[in-house]
């Protein structure tokens, strides 16, 4: 491993160390980062699970590969890859939350993943024993979030035994995803499987003050759930590549084919374990008092099954059409330690595309650059009153890409998405969302060297 290689793997492992001790190191006085309300239900809000390369093409997994560019969601794509990628992302999100004509904006942002991706079989040793090899090999792994939770919303409440009560709720936390991924194709078929594991914890605080009684004392609810547990995915890829005759007539590949997806997963089980902390206390008397405390409580829940298809068109070098549909069944969803009945099915719809003008301009920059633009609509599978959360927005991307040394391309790549997420008449979000990420190729790696 060459020294700046070293340089990334240390980067790596200062990302990995600082997403794990956000992910762990939770307290009592809870500061959110984030103010999404929604977050309160569930695991949190899910985090888009692909890359900015797909961003800018609203979100485009099933039919999506790319011999440089890693698609963990779909891991049939890992065979495809022609040298390793490293891969790391970031993003910053403006939020704007309006309820009952009142606005608030937010800013945030976070590390998105991490990856890195390989094929085991190095093509520039296949090009050096002069033979070609219907078999492709693929591996990757990868960190990033599942779930976030982050909301601060106080509201008053009118009893008429009590008068206003002032209603403090906070949250924080998350979940997190280890993935390793593997991928294996023949000829046009390709298949993939990702085995997991997912980790985290979810800190939930209710705070009430009776605001209208003289001397009382303020009450405390302190909910923090640990989660664990592993998953699985799987997927298939299938590309027909159009031919054309040569100048001796031989029907070869003509640049342009069609690719079909299809990623998806089963239920899968997940453990708890869940400290509850209760108590009240009076700054004026300076007192505290211990309602309830519950260490160590272990028990169980289950995600839902997932399923996403898709198909995609290309002229390679050159363009890139895509649309999927998926859907997740979140009404199998459960958790012992945090019981929830208002969760629907979700499903989302994306089409996207990618158009490059020349990938070989000599003399003109943005004549290489990756143009990419996508929309999407999805239902959010959890429910209030009846009425289903929905999301949908638009995309825009760029792919800019890097010669580094021995002529290795990587790429800067940009995504902007804007859009609307809520209830239609309640709370509705409109954000403007900026995604950044590094994809770093070398085609070393398993490479054999020969002397004659």
């Amino acid at each position: 491993m060459s020294i700046s290689w070293n340089r990334l793997f240390l980067c790596c492992v200062l990302c990995l160390s600082g997403m794990l001790m956000e992910a762990q190191n939770q307290n009592v006085n809870i500061q959110p980062k984030i103010n999404s309300p929604f977050s309160r239900y569930g695991l949190g809000d899910l985090v888009d699970p692909f890359y900015v390369a797909q961003a800018g093409m609203a979100g485009l997994t099933a039919a999506f590969y790319d011999p440089y560019t890693l698609n963990i969601l779909n891991p049939a794509s890992l065979s495809q890859l022609q040298a390793t990628s490293f891969e790391v992302g970031f993003n910053a999100k403006y939020s704007s939350l309006k309820a009952d004509e009142v606005s608030e904006g937010v800013w945030s942002g976070n590390l998105n993943y991490l990856a890195l991706g390989f094929p085991l079989i190095n093509p520039i040793n296949k090009a050096l024993d002069r033979r070609q090899s219907p078999l492709k090999l693929g591996m990757a792994f990868a960190l990033q979030p599942y779930t976030e939770v982050g909301y601060n919303v106080e509201t008053i409440l009118e009893k008429e035994n009590t008068g206003p009560t002032t209603n403090s709720l906070k949250g924080t936390g998350g979940t997190y995803r280890i993935h390793w991924g593997n991928g294996i194709g023949f000829k046009d078929f390709t298949a993939g499987v990702t085995l997991g594991y997912q980790f985290g914890k979810l800190t939930n605080s209710r705070r009430v003050v009776f605001d209208s009684v003289e001397y009382a004392y303020t009450t405390e609810f302190l909910d923090e759930i640990s989660t664990s547990g592993f998953f699985w995915r799987a997927g298939v890829q299938y590309t027909h590549h159009f031919k054309k005759p040569n100048a001796q007539g031989v029907r070869i590949n003509s640049g342009k084919r069609l690719i079909f997806g299809l990623h998806g997963n089963s239920t899968s089980e997940f453990n708890t374990n869940t400290s509850l902390f209760y108590q009240r206390y009076s700054t004026l008397y300076g007192t505290r008092d211990t309602l309830a405390y519950d260490d160590e409580v272990k028990q169980k829940g289950t995600l839902p099954s997932e399923w996403t298809a898709g198909v995609s068109f290309e002229n390679v070098n050159k363009l890139r059409l895509g649309v999927e549909y998926g859907v997740s069944n979140w009404t199998e969803y459960s958790n012992e330690a945090k019981p929830e009945t208002s969760f629907a099915d979700a499903w989302h719809v994306a089409l996207g595309g990618e158009y490059i003008p020349n990938h070989l301009s000599y003399n003109n920059y943005f004549q290489k650059v990756r143009y990419r633009f996508g929309a999407y609509y999805n239902k959010d599978p959890r429910t209030f009153d009846g009425e289903q959360l929905s999301e949908y927005g638009i995309t825009l991307g760029m792919g800019m890409p890097i010669v580094m040394a021995r002529q290795r391309v990587s790429f800067v790549n940009l995504a902007l998405e804007v859009g609307q997420f809520g209830l239609t008449d309640t709370l509705k979000e409109t954000f403007v969302k900026i995604a950044l990420g590094f994809t770093l190729n070398d085609n070393t790696w398993f490479f054999k060297r020969k002397f004659n």
